[in-house]
């Protein structure tokens, strides 16, 4: 009910900005999960200072790889650290980005301008030091998972230096979603077609997907997902370029990677994406429109 109340206040007031719940500062940094880190400052193309995580691999431990990590809409970085505080331990560098507007990173949240916040991560991983002869694998959750196909659909460079893509509970579509929030409070239900074609939806990962040539993806998306529902991610999967693989799981939006099983299906997937097979009773398309 909040969720469609709010997109109908954004929508009425004419925001289209209604993708992004920026909170400014941090709560806390990888320290209190007692994780080394460094701070990284990035320039975007327009002049916008971006602020960043650095998690090194866990002293003693091989390093595998180097996760660039897109997280979702609220909050900042810190509220997104269970996405990745993982990883160092298994041997995969992390670079957690704040996108414009969020956290200590300048400026506001806009599109288009917000891909020049990726575009300065990737230039930052082709020149660091740690990064050179590992491979790069870009983790994107829900809206940083949009973004990062709308992206790569248009930079052929930076599609060609991923190991590997990996989607977790990513819309497929804004405007859908949105419908799909209005669609659930009574007040807005009746409403929910015509002020859903009020979200702009070029950006969307559905239409940018099928030109994510030459990268395997792995998508995971929850059955008891209530924010971007299951469908989003099995439509993602239809219209993704192979090799690509399909993971369901459970629990809620995003919170794939406090479940050990899926972790260790992204470590297993990461040794070889190209012949990935995964857990074949798991990685089975699920019907969206069947009962659960």
């Amino acid at each position: 009910m909040r969720a469609a109340l709010l997109v109908l206040f954004l929508l009425l007031q004419g925001c289209s900005t209604w993708l992004f719940y920026p909170v400014k500062g941090l709560p806390i940094t990888p320290e209190k999960a007692g994780l080394e880190y460094r701070d990284i400052w990035l320039q975007a193309a327009d002049g916008t200072r971006l602020h960043a995580w650095w998690l090194p691999a866990k002293e003693g431990v091989e390093v595998k790889g180097t996760v660039l990590h897109l997280h979702g809409n609220g909050g900042n970085l810190a509220w997104h650290l269970g996405g990745s505080y993982w990883l160092p331990e298994q041997g995969y560098q992390v670079l957690l980005l704040d996108y414009r507007g969020y956290g200590l990173s300048e400026g506001e949240p806009l599109l288009p301008e917000l891909y020049e916040d990726i575009d300065a991560a990737f230039a930052w991983l082709n020149k660091a030091p740690e990064t050179q002869g590992k491979p790069l694998v870009l983790l994107g959750q829900s809206l940083g998972g949009a973004l990062a196909v709308h992206y790569l659909a248009g930079h052929a460079d930076s599609r060609a230096k991923l190991h590997a893509l990996v989607l977790d509970g990513v819309p497929a579509s804004y405007r859908e979603v949105g419908r799909y929030a209005l669609g659930n409070a009574w007040l807005t239900w009746p409403l929910q077609i015509p002020l859903s074609w009020l979200v702009p939806d070029g950006d969307s990962a559905i239409r940018a997907m099928p030109q994510v040539t030459g990268v395997p993806m792995l998508i995971y998306h929850s059955l008891d997902d209530e924010v971007v529902p299951l469908a989003n991610g099995v439509r993602l999967y239809q219209a993704a370029p192979p090799p690509r693989a399909f993971q369901p799981t459970r629990g809620g939006h995003v919170q794939t990677f406090a479940d050990p099983t899926w972790r260790e299906v992204m470590l297993r997937y990461l040794e070889d994406p190209r012949s990935f097979v995964g857990l074949r009773r798991l990685v089975e398309v699920p019907d969206p429109n069947s009962p659960q």
